[in-house]
């Protein structure tokens, strides 16, 4: 109700001004008390306690800098990045765009950071506290050895990460999404678990790797296939597309990555290919167009272990992960599930 009435106000600034003055305000929140969640929400995956199942997806935090107050505002976990080994400024402005007639976004942000000593700072700060953290980790748009960058964000990170989150699905950093290829992804990998079996040994946290939704079928095969056989923690299924479903903003042309609503059924088929193509060998994390409690029982039901929302909290507002746990333990109760792990993949 009150974010109803202080929207129009902050749609008056452009998104990105808008977002920052978001992280100003949760830090002034400071570290407020997870709250409580009916035990059948809760879920196990990759060896991870989730309290519920829904997360703050990457890009809201990039810093890592309020991890706590979005557990505080009831998300089951929080994704914190993506986090470059160096400072990075990203694209030019202006590079955030809403499209509010499609209650969509479109990004070309470009990784930008403050780096990795300075993420460390604030989550080594915070790392004997509750909750459960993700980093999502990634490679200076400049690197000579991209795979070098995720190898070194890998052996930062591992001791301060619940899990970490690989990602080569960005569409604005150029030549990025060419490490999905099976061959660039198997020694990109390789690098990533060696680096953290470095720093943790065989108590590191488990590795999810976040795909792109404009994948071919041999790609997804590829990509599935390296996944068991790496044993991946969870496939995120997916990141923004550069793709153009028809749209009415006038921001529609604008360069970049789309989410929000537009994104949604690509990226339930890109979840339930994954499915199939993994035959339920790698837990799922759903992404893309979530914006009820429908949305996400429809994810988990065609496979999804938990689901993650961004852009769709620019037009519902902070209270909408509790929304979520709610409208989800209406709907298990409704659909005779006791709990989520049992309705996932129940399609």
């Amino acid at each position: 109700m009150l974010y109803s009435l202080i929207r129009p106000a902050l749609f008056r600034l452009d998104a990105e001004s808008a977002h920052g003055l978001a992280l100003k305000a949760l830090k002034m929140a400071g570290k407020t008390r997870a709250p409580s969640f009916p035990a059948s929400l809760s879920t196990q995956v990759a060896g991870i306690a989730f309290p519920n199942p829904v997360g703050m997806a990457a890009g809201f935090d990039k810093d890592g800098e309020v991890p706590d107050a979005l557990l505080g505002l009831g998300f089951g976990f929080a994704e914190v990045g993506s986090i470059t080994p160096l400072p990075q400024a990203g694209n030019p402005k202006p590079r955030l765009f809403r499209l509010v007639e499609d209650r969509a976004v479109i990004n070309r942000m470009g990784f930008n950071n403050r780096g990795a000593q300075v993420a460390l700072e604030g989550l080594t700060a915070r790392r004997d506290r509750p909750g459960v953290v993700g980093i999502n980790i990634g490679a200076n748009k400049d690197a000579t050895d991209r795979i070098a960058d995720y190898a070194t964000m890998a052996r930062l990170m591992a001791p301060l990460a619940t899990y970490l989150a690989v990602n080569i699905s960005s569409p604005n950093t150029p030549g990025l999404r060419a490490l999905q290829d099976e061959s660039a992804l198997t020694g990109l990998l390789d690098a990533v678990l060696e680096a953290r079996g470095e720093v943790c040994g065989e108590d590191g946290p488990p590795v999810f790797l976040k795909v792109a939704p404009d994948l071919e079928p041999a790609d997804i095969d590829a990509i599935a296939r390296i996944a068991v056989d790496k044993r991946l923690g969870a496939l995120i299924v997916s990141n923004t597309t550069i793709s153009r479903p028809a749209l009415h903003s006038p921001h529609r042309g604008e360069t970049g990555g789309l989410s929000g609503a537009p994104l949604r059924d690509l990226a339930q088929q890109r979840l339930r290919d994954f499915r199939k193509a993994t035959g339920g060998a790698v837990p799922l994390v759903g992404v893309g167009g979530i914006a009820t409690a429908e949305d996400a029982w429809a994810r988990i039901r065609a496979g999804a272990s938990l689901v993650q929302v961004y852009s769709a909290m620019v037009y519902e507002g902070p209270g909408m992960a509790r929304a979520l746990c709610k409208g989800l333990e209406a709907l298990m109760k409704r659909d005779g599930f006791a709990t989520i792990a049992d309705a996932v993949g129940s399609e």
